[in-house]
């Protein structure tokens, strides 16, 4: 059993790329869900009032298999400028990522090929300068165990620095969790150790 790890940026990101007399702003941010990119992105557009166009794609989760993903072209031409910076988002490995790119219009049109190219660009050059942190993904399992046992298996949980997600009552007690793969091996073989063999550690 291993664990799989993914490359997720750390740090908010700031590149300007020009483009026949266009300003193209490409903006990262490290995120984790919807809602923190689109809370994001309304901060961008008020930080820079008046641009032509905010266009934006992200990445929830590893870029090989991720949680979500989603784009807008914000009144460019379909396909020119959210599609191409997800693409780049993807090929680069950029997982918990938003880009998001204030287009100030120079008065030259680029054409659709100009587009794609100066969006997939603006976020790629962004990428070369930003910071990582290897994010280790979590397996979920779950501990069944008698009631006079669940507080010797709570503790042990609490050693590992591992919180209860939720709790069951039946029969016995049943504690839902999640842990790395590592820590999960270990507590598979501890768990029926303290129990005399009655509670049993189960991957999900």
């Amino acid at each position: 059993m291993t664990s799989k790890s993914y490359q997720a940026l750390a740090a908010p990101v700031e590149f300007v790329h020009e483009e026949k007399r266009s300003t193209f702003t490409a903006l990262l941010y490290p995120v984790e869900s919807r809602a923190q990119a689109m809370a994001y992105l309304e901060q961008v557009k008020e930080a820079h009032p008046g641009a032509s166009h905010y266009c934006w794609a992200y990445i929830i989760g590893s870029a090989e298999q991720p949680v979500s993903v989603a784009f807008s072209d914000d009144g460019e031409p379909s396909g020119t400028a959210g599609k191409p910076m997800l693409n780049v988002l993807t090929h680069r490995q950029a997982g918990n990522c938003f880009a998001v790119i204030v287009r100030i219009f120079g008065g030259v049109k680029l054409g659709a090929g100009g587009l794609v190219r100066a969006y997939g660009a603006a976020v790629s050059q962004a990428l070369d300068s930003a910071q990582w942190e290897q994010i280790t993904e979590l397996i979920a399992f779950r501990v069944e165990v008698s009631f006079a046992l669940e507080e010797r298996v709570r503790h042990r949980l609490q050693q590992a620095n591992i919180t209860v997600d939720a709790a069951e009552y039946g029969e016995h007690v049943t504690l839902f969790a999640k842990a790395a793969a590592s820590i999960l091996e270990q507590l598979e073989q501890d768990i029926p150790q303290l129990s005399s063999g009655s509670a049993k550690v189960i991957a999900e």
